[in-house]
């Protein structure tokens, strides 16, 4: 294998809580839910929480994550890292990051293929990148440093997108399967993210997903979404998280799943927040038809 392709991984820390074999569905983790998640008893499901929101040393974030760690499995996800910005990763968000893993020893740890930094300005979003050679090595040599920091595999997730750029060299599936392999990191297929891109550039989801690589996927992502129109009255849909997850994203899902197999599969909603009854249910429809996968194979074993 060529030296410069070769993959570079990183020895993980061993974790306090790991998963058994196979899927288990999860939610956000929202402080307004905590005192209803505490009253239930321990579930094997799991929870996300941005790595941003718990940066600080100490106070009632880190409290109340310290209670739902006690009996929950933690998924780390972060959105400011800037994986695809052109300038070196910032060391001291770095080092933050780092420090949670090591605190709280979630069973994932995530991060996107995207870019939110410029020189000094931070943006509030997750900005897209064009698919070159040049963006490749960037990106990879940053994942590089992520996992050597927190000395574990990190999963990256696919953008959603609402611009594509003319320098492009290749498509967004051969990007994201150059770079985990040659950083060795996992992927995290969000599925409400492929279907917002589809439907905003007019490709196939169908045919994004058949290109995938979807034996490096370690966690799922759904969610919903929001419809506006563009300048030319045409359909653009916002990845919002701000609703149920929608019919479609829901068969590309058991799609996925039968492809795939079960894996930890997440639920997202940060805005416009439910009651905690109303995402748990997404969560246990997620849960539904990993069940339905284990069962097809157990029926096929025996």
């Amino acid at each position: 294998m060529d030296a410069a392709i070769r993959p570079r991984t990183s020895a993980a820390i061993p974790l306090r809580f790991s998963y058994a074999p196979g899927g288990v569905a999860g939610t956000s983790f929202k402080p307004e839910h905590l005192a209803a998640i505490l009253d239930e008893c321990p579930q094997c499901g799991f929870f996300e929480v941005h790595a941003e929101n718990y940066m600080g040393a100490g106070g009632p974030p880190h409290r109340m994550l310290e209670q739902l760690r006690r009996d929950h499995p933690l998924s780390l996800h972060g959105v400011c890292m800037s994986i695809g910005g052109p300038a070196p990763l910032d060391r001291t968000h770095l080092a933050r990051f780092r420090g949670l893993v090591a605190r709280y020893q979630p069973a994932l740890v995530s991060e996107h293929l995207a870019w939110s930094t410029h020189e000094t300005s931070f943006f509030n979003d997750l900005l897209p990148l064009p698919y070159t050679q040049a963006t490749l090595a960037r990106v990879c040599d940053h994942i590089d440093e992520v996992q050597e920091a927190i000395r574990r595999p990190l999963l990256l997730e696919n953008p959603s997108t609402y611009v594509a750029f003319r320098d492009s060299t290749m498509s967004e599936t051969d990007f994201i399967r150059t770079v985990a392999e040659r950083t060795g990191c996992g992927l995290l297929l969000d599925i409400n993210n492929v279907f917002v891109s589809a439907t905003n550039h007019g490709f196939s989801a169908l045919h994004y997903l058949a290109d995938f690589p979807l034996a490096r996927v370690g966690e799922i992502h759904l969610a919903g979404h929001a419809g506006q129109s563009d300048d030319e009255g045409e359909l653009l849909l916002i990845d919002s998280h701000d609703g149920p997850v929608a019919d479609a994203v829901w068969k590309l899902f058991e799609i996925v799943i039968a492809r795939r197999g079960a894996v930890p599969t997440l639920v997202e909603w940060d805005s416009n927040i439910p009651d905690w009854p109303v995402l748990k249910a997404e969560a246990a429809a997620a849960k539904a038809i990993l069940d339905r996968r284990f069962a097809m194979e157990d029926r096929h074993a025996a």
